[in-house]
């Protein structure tokens, strides 16, 4: 069975990989990710490599063998469950399920899992709008644009958060942005790097960087393009 240290890397370069189109994720960015030292890294990625989960090149990043796929969403389907049945059944807010699900996810047999699966209906995402993998590894694409790329005037609908930290979702809910919440583009000024919404009722200003973070779609449901 893999180890906790294992199931964690995997995840975190499988993540690094869906943001950049499956690029190799560099040795930094898992780094950062994952507050270690890079030589900390380089001794995991070669470890991965051996169990043949990964393969490593140096200088150059790693990418994850369909082993290594296959562990990281087993672990990605164990952590969004736990945090959607945390937030359904115990009522915890969104920024607080990832620390807990961070604690148990690797905890939970996969049995268990499934069982929560099903109690909770199959649901197709988490609290924050991340697909949750299915029992055989598929996974649905989240579809829509990032908000700092919409159509000034265009009305949108809110659908996954991508940062996860509590501080950052705090921020949201306190500007009446939680999880399908709908508004309005109403100015997207790039040479100042200032995004304006307007969303229940009040206009809300935030810096491009966090609105590089949103995932929006069109209200009508159409898939944006």
């Amino acid at each position: 069975m893999p180890s906790l240290t294992i199931e964690n890397y995997v995840k975190t370069i499988y993540q690094i990989g869906a943001r950049q189109n499956e690029r190799p994720a560099a040795t930094g960015q898992i780094a950062e990710s994952m507050g270690v030292a890079p030589g900390t890294v380089t001794s995991m990625l070669k470890t991965l490599a051996e169990a043949g989960l990964a393969s490593y090149t140096p200088y150059e990043g790693v990418s994850l063998t369909e082993s290594g796929k296959a562990l990281a969403l087993r672990v990605l389907r164990r952590h969004r469950l736990l945090e959607l049945f945390l937030a359904r059944t115990l009522d915890l807010s969104w920024d607080e399920v990832h620390e807990e699900a961070e604690h148990m996810e690797h905890a939970v047999s996969d049995r268990l899992v499934d069982r929560i699966d099903a109690f909770l209906s199959f649901p197709e995402a988490d609290p924050h709008g991340d697909p949750i993998p299915k029992a055989d590894g598929t996974m649905i694409k989240t579809r829509g644009k990032r908000l700092s790329e919409w159509e000034v005037g265009q009305a949108f609908r809110l659908v996954r958060v991508f940062d996860q930290s509590p501080d950052f979702l705090r921020y949201l809910s306190e500007s009446g942005l939680s999880l399908g919440a709908e508004g309005e583009l109403i100015a997207n000024r790039v040479e100042s790097g200032v995004v304006t919404v307007r969303a229940s009722g009040s206009d809300i200003a935030m810096a491009r960087d966090a609105a590089e973070k949103l995932l929006v779609e069109r209200t009508d449901g159409e898939e944006s393009r």
